[in-house]
């Protein structure tokens, strides 16, 4: 995102190479950009960040330099094997049958390239009208994790509700405008947090991964119910929402082909223009 002149990063994908090679066949130099976000510790949002780290502090050493992360991002995890999929290939498989967390050793990595990691418990503005969550209370029901694993925390190994899930909110001229990297924490317990701590500003867009791939028609229409009340006037879902599952949202929440839409590279919205996509996207 950029914004006053200031670039930031949002999540770094789950190979180690393709942000940073989407972004040159975009034409998009990185190099300006000192802040990243981690929206959680799932490979698929973060393996990225070393590639990018080393290839852009060649010509600027303060290059993603900064990364944000809700609390909970470094704590150690466990599953059952039939969950690794979800995680990619950087998986230890050490103890047989369970995963690590794979961002405790990218921490010490990053931080030996001189970057410093800040983690968040609660809201912080980033930039004038740039907005951090911190971690997401769980108001609503929002199963949007995989299941069958945990977490250690203070009180012992706990369900792993993806706890640090954070994302980024802008208070803009025409309302609020979420991106999120899941939304583990749900889309709607976001929005409902968002407009506490902000203002309680119809959503001009919601932008980014909802995990709805798997969701039910009812899920799916209290989803879209809830974004109507909202009063959400853009959608483009990306990631995990699923195909299926944004095309029932535009029906559900009355939208357009074009103010309801897949996400693709290149895709981008602005306060002008709105959301703009491929041709194949709408």
């Amino acid at each position: 995102m950029e914004a006053d002149g200031k670039k930031i990063l949002f999540d770094t994908g789950e190979r180690p190479n393709t942000v940073l090679e989407n972004a040159k066949e975009i034409q998009l130099d990185l190099s300006d950009a000192e802040i990243v976000i981690l929206s959680h510790f799932h490979h698929d949002h973060t393996t990225g960040l070393m590639t990018l780290r080393r290839e852009y502090s060649k010509k600027n050493p303060g290059a993603l330099s900064v990364a944000h992360v809700g609390k909970g991002i470094f704590w150690e995890r466990r599953g059952e094997l039939q969950n690794i999929a979800h995680f990619g290939k950087g998986v230890s498989l050490e103890q047989l049958g369970f995963l690590q967390n794979h961002m405790i050793a990218m921490k010490k990595e990053y931080e030996a390239t001189g970057g410093v990691f800040v983690e968040h418990d609660k809201p912080e503005e980033l930039l004038p009208g740039v907005w951090l969550t911190g971690p997401v209370p769980r108001v609503f029901p929002e199963r949007n994790y995989p299941g069958k694993i945990e977490v250690a925390t203070d009180k012992g190994w706990v369900e792993d509700t993806v706890p640090e899930d954070l994302s980024l909110l802008f208070n803009t001229s025409k309302g609020l405008v979420l991106l999120t990297g899941c939304g583990h924490a749900g889309i709607i317990n976001t929005l409902q947090y968002a407009r506490k701590f902000i203002r309680p500003a119809p959503v001009d867009a919601a932008i980014g991964g909802f995990h709805l791939f798997r969701a039910t028609d009812e899920q799916l229409d209290w989803t879209a119910d809830k974004l109507k009340e909202f009063q959400t006037s853009q959608v483009l879902g990306t990631h995990c929402t699923g195909i299926q599952s944004v095309f029932h949202l535009h029906q559900r929440m009355g939208l357009t082909r074009l103010t309801c839409s897949v996400g693709s590279v290149g895709a981008t919205y602005d306060l002008k223009d709105g959301i703009q996509t491929g041709l194949v996207s709408r």
